[in-house]
């Protein structure tokens, strides 16, 4: 199924593997992009490491490669190394996940592939930039949170070091693949050039968790350690209540003010009436709070803290989300079609008023589009590398 997203128009040949590279091309695929996905013969491997239809379509794969057409092509082989080639002449981005040193041996760094197409797009997705000492080692999610401080960041949490409950490292490199594609893409139409972008996890992972968590380490003057206080606080959890547990932000003067007025907790007092006093003893104000939240009931909490415009949400599970009424209403969810049955997809999370993004189709078995795709370059052959 194709659809007039954003990017409609825009060839993209994908030798990313995993998640953090095919996440990055999910996304482009999702706004209209056609995207080749260049797999080895023995296929991606993340077909294998979940729960799925049939052999060769696990679930995490079924999803990040969804909408992709899928073209077997063996690179260690002449014929391998002509067919990809052929597609890269005709491309606007080429992507890959694979060390720097991997890439260039099999012949398709970006001053080989620019021979071939001088305006591509080149987006390099790996774990370390090739600047620094580290950039021939391999990276995956769980290593990067380890280097970049989150599993850290966890320990000041939680008291214990740990990972958290997702893939937060390839998601959030992945995202950043596709805005720092997307940019060179409008720079290129505006300039005509191409050029190489390198994303590395480590570097943008480092980046995300020193938003905030820079703190006082960025000064020069010594003005505390980096860490937002607030946000590794060990107080900082789902408060329980009288038969569940709530998610509720008392955080600014407005919401502080209405929720003190309302529920007349004893320990309210002009110590704690500013943001700045607050923040200053977060640890005092989260135990506070938990003692109160326990006092009353999940719905009874909800109801009061929404009529006084504090942030409140209860905690849902992940299988939840599959019946969440405003998921529903905005039609977040998309039912496509397969060779093995209706498939639920999670939709682009974005909203576009003329060039909506829409899941296009399913995530293709091995190899199911090599011959047509081969055969449309044996018809479209250009005769000269395309100028833009």
């Amino acid at each position: 199924m194709k659809h007039n997203g954003p990017l409609s128009g825009v060839r993209v040949i994908d030798l990313t593997a995993m998640v953090m590279g095919p996440y990055c091309t999910q996304i482009l695929a999702d706004m209209g992009a056609d995207v080749v996905k260049v797999e080895p013969p023995g296929g991606d491997d993340t077909r294998r490491i979940s729960v799925g239809p049939e052999p060769g379509m696990s679930g995490v794969f079924a999803n990040v490669n969804r909408g992709k057409r899928s073209v077997v092509l063996d690179l260690r082989t002449p014929e391998g190394v002509s067919d990809l080639n052929r597609l890269i002449a005709d491309a606007d981005v080429f992507i890959h996940s694979m060390r720097a040193s991997a890439i260039d041996r099999l012949g398709f760094s970006y001053d080989a592939v620019r021979q071939r197409n001088s305006s591509i797009i080149y987006t390099n997705c790996y774990g370390y930039g090739r600047r620094g000492p580290h950039r021939d080692r391999t990276a995956y999610d769980d290593t990067i949170q380890a280097e970049c401080g989150m599993a850290d960041a966890q320990r000041q949490l939680t008291g214990a070091t740990g990972y958290v409950g997702t893939i937060l490292a390839d998601k959030v490199a992945g995202m950043t693949a596709v805005y720092a594609t997307v940019m060179a893409l409008f720079h290129r139409e505006r300039s005509g050039d191409g050029q190489e972008i390198e994303v590395p996890m480590f570097e943008t992972m480092a980046a995300f968790m020193l938003v905030e968590h820079a703190n006082g380490a960025m000064f020069e003057s010594d003005l505390g350690p980096a860490a937002y206080p607030r946000a590794v606080t060990r107080h900082r959890r789902p408060y329980r209540t009288r038969d569940g547990y709530i998610s509720a932000m008392v955080y600014n003067d407005k919401q502080w003010n209405a929720f003190v007025s309302a529920v007349q907790p004893d320990w309210a007092g002009p110590h704690l009436a500013t943001l700045a006093q607050r923040a200053a003893r977060i640890d005092d104000v989260y135990t506070l709070l938990a003692g109160t939240f326990a006092e009353r009931h999940t719905d009874d909490w909800l109801e009061l803290l929404r009529s006084l415009g504090v942030p409140a949400a209860p905690v849902l599970s992940l299988d939840e989300l599959f019946q969440d009424d405003h998921l529903d209403a905005v039609g977040f969810f998309h039912t496509v079609d397969s060779p093995y049955g209706p498939i639920r997809y999670p939709g682009p999370p974005t909203w576009f008023s003329l060039t909506a993004g829409a899941v296009s189709g399913p995530a293709p078995r091995l190899g199911a589009h090599t011959t047509e795709v081969l055969a449309d370059l044996s018809v479209n052959e250009p005769t000269n590398p395309p100028s833009r």
